[in-house]
């Protein structure tokens, strides 16, 4: 089985910054991509960031240019360095990662962590 942890969150006032961390661990042969989404109340949980094996990565428009995802391909974490954020950005971040762990190929959550932007 694989496992994944996220880490990280926090209360942040608006313009500030957090760094969340994800360790993914288990049965892993390959990680295909990693991941950060995000939800709020009853909205649909929606892709943040993601970071593909070849490194490149992919960004929601609202995060452009403030969010810098990264991984430490060694290790099996990843990162999602979140600058300048605003109360909008206010959700319970979950980490996802796509694994071939020697029998399939699957897509394996995190329980996420709670990032809350308030003064």
């Amino acid at each position: 089985q694989v496992q994944v942890v996220e880490s990280g969150g926090g209360l942040v006032q608006p313009g500030g910054s957090l760094r969340l961390s994800c360790a993914i661990s288990g049965n892993i042969k390959v990680i295909y991509s990693m991941g950060w989404y995000r939800q709020n109340g009853g909205e649909q949980r929606a892709m943040v960031a993601t970071i593909g094996i070849d490194g490149r990565s992919n960004y929601t428009d609202s995060v452009k240019g403030r969010f810098t995802i990264s991984k430490d391909k060694f290790k099996n974490w990843v990162y999602l360095q979140m600058n300048t954020l605003q109360p909008e950005d206010t959700a319970i971040y979950y980490c996802r990662a796509r694994v071939y762990s020697g029998s399939q190929i699957g897509y394996f959550w995190g329980r996420g962590t709670q990032v809350t932007v308030s003064s």
